[in-house]
């Protein structure tokens, strides 16, 4: 007994077994560790700052869904400022974030993915109390972050003016493209690297701390924004250069911060370069399908603005405007049903089963009274909402229209998100690219071209609701038939076993 690891910050390495009636006793050691035996002494820190497995189950996710809504907000609001900014710095700028916004999602999806690839697998082996597994893919998972948002930064830095060329940019556009994107993609690696630490915060227990950090942030790149633009307060005027050192400051202090936490508050990092060639692949089982998911929507929504163009300038802009309003509703939406992800995991590993169909019933009841109540409140207050921003007449028909049919929909689009979390931080992401891929391949892009010439642009609006009602209703059924079945552990598990076998 002598060589028992010491007490851990929250519990003990190795805790009394959790197992639900009839279950699977879980594995207190393996082989690696009994080989291992020094890991599990240098590294006591390396517990959880939360034990999800304990305690109310409402309250870890209201906890976690509250925080990430602060990070989501902060981050669409200073979307929306940087926008503004630029309007009144010129068109040409405005047009060139236009052009620039799609290979900054690309970017954002990629560093997502690695966060919630990341995410899953550490979080059901913080349940599991295998921790010297998570520091070690913690710390591989950061290095493949950088790894691979480098060398896309650099790529894009490389190729940037062809890449823009191409996609259509006009020469006096293209050169604000240049000025703002040399900028940004030698601050995408620690914008990117910010995101996956604060996945990985939220995986080992932490709620509070993930979203604060993505807050401030947003918070420092909305200060710094308009000084370094316009040249206020002494500041150098950089027109649009001064947008991308602001987020580059947003990203370097957030960046440092999330380090500086998980070294030295939390040790969740090691110097260890041992099995990182599993780790990655554990890593990537869910990151890769993930990236691919975020991917989809971007381009589906092209072609849906691409139809919207043939109705004229006044819909397309009325679109805008409601997609805005939209995104604030849908950002509480998002926040809920991505927290669930560490808890379901974090439950999951340490077999308490039944606390993760209580969340999962939670979030999904939470996701239809939200989108009740924001139908009923866009049926009363959408046009004059409209309104407020905007006074042409085509433009507030429009965005109006749009409030009042797509909202009857956002329910289902949060089981469908719901779903999708769950999934992922199960090891099981190719349900979730299914699911992606159908909705906007399958159903939505086809059934849009056929409303679109029948009906007109209110036809692709009902589109879009009836795409979400069919295929929240097949994420739910799917989700509940993989949960409830007899024997669901097992297939998980099966469903697993390459990827824990590399961990």
């Amino acid at each position: 007994m002598t060589g028992n690891p010491p007490r851990a910050k929250i519990r003990p390495a190795e805790p009394p077994p959790r197992v639900p009636h009839g279950a699977r006793p879980a594995r207190m050691c393996d082989t690696s560790s009994i080989a291992q035996p020094k890991s599990h002494v240098s590294e006591p820190k390396a517990a959880p700052s939360t034990d999800f497995t304990q305690g109310s189950v409402q309250r870890h996710i209201v906890r976690l869904s509250a925080f990430l809504s602060l990070g989501y907000m902060s981050w669409v609001i200073t979307s929306m400022l940087e926008a503004v900014y630029l309007g009144m710095l010129s068109t040409n700028a405005l047009a060139a974030l236009g052009f620039i916004m799609p290979v900054t999602m690309v970017m954002m999806s990629v560093a997502n993915g690695l966060g919630i690839g990341a995410s899953s697998v550490i979080a059901r082996k913080v349940g599991e109390d295998d921790f010297v597994a998570v520091r070690r893919l913690c710390t591989h998972a950061m290095l493949l972050g950088l790894l691979i948002i480098s060398t896309l930064g650099f790529a894009g830095y490389t190729f940037a003016i062809p890449l823009f060329q191409l996609m259509g940019a006009p020469d006096e556009v293209l050169v604000l493209i240049e000025q703002y994107v040399t900028i940004w993609f030698a601050g995408a690696p620690f914008f990117a690297t910010s995101t996956i630490a604060t996945s990985l915060l939220r995986a080992t227990g932490h709620a509070s701390v993930p979203g604060i950090v993505m807050a401030l942030g947003s918070v420092l790149q909305v200060i710094f924004a308009p000084l370094l633009i316009f040249g206020l307060l002494g500041f150098p005027e950089l027109g649009i250069r001064g947008a991308a050192t602001a987020f580059l400051i947003g990203g370097v202090i957030p960046m440092t911060i999330s380090f500086y936490w998980l070294v030295h508050r939390e040790r969740l990092l090691a110097p260890t370069l041992e099995r990182i060639g599993e780790s990655w692949r554990s890593i990537l089982h869910v990151g890769l399908p993930s990236m691919a998911t975020s991917l989809v929507s971007p381009v589906a929504s092209g072609i849906i603005t691409r139809l919207l163009a043939g109705h004229g300038a006044a819909v397309v802009a009325g679109f805008s405007i409601a997609m805005r309003a939209d995104m604030f509703i849908m950002m509480i939406l998002m926040a809920t049903a991505s927290a669930i992800g560490p808890f379901v995991g974090m439950n999951w590993g340490a077999r308490r089963y039944n606390r993760v169909r209580r969340a999962i019933q939670i979030v999904n009841g939470f996701c239809v009274v939200w989108g009740a109540f924001c139908f009923l409140f866009m049926l009363f207050f959408a046009e004059t909402i409209v309104g407020m921003i905007n006074d042409d007449p085509d433009v507030i028909q429009s965005a109006t229209l749009y409030l009042l049919i797509v909202p009857f929909s956002i329910g289902f689009m949060g089981l469908q998100s719901v779903a999708t979390s769950t999934f992922n931080a199960l090891g099981k992401p190719i349900p979730s690219l299914i699911l992606s891929m159908a909705r906007m391949a399958v159903l939505y892009v086809p059934l849009a071209i056929v409303a679109d010439y029948f009906y007109g642009f209110v036809g692709i609006f009902f589109a879009t609701s009836a795409t979400s009602v069919v295929v929240g209703l097949w994420a739910y059924f799917w989700l509940k038939r993989l949960i409830d079945q007899p024997g669901a552990t097992s297939v998980v598990e099966a469903g697993n076993t390459s990827a824990a076998t590399s961990s």
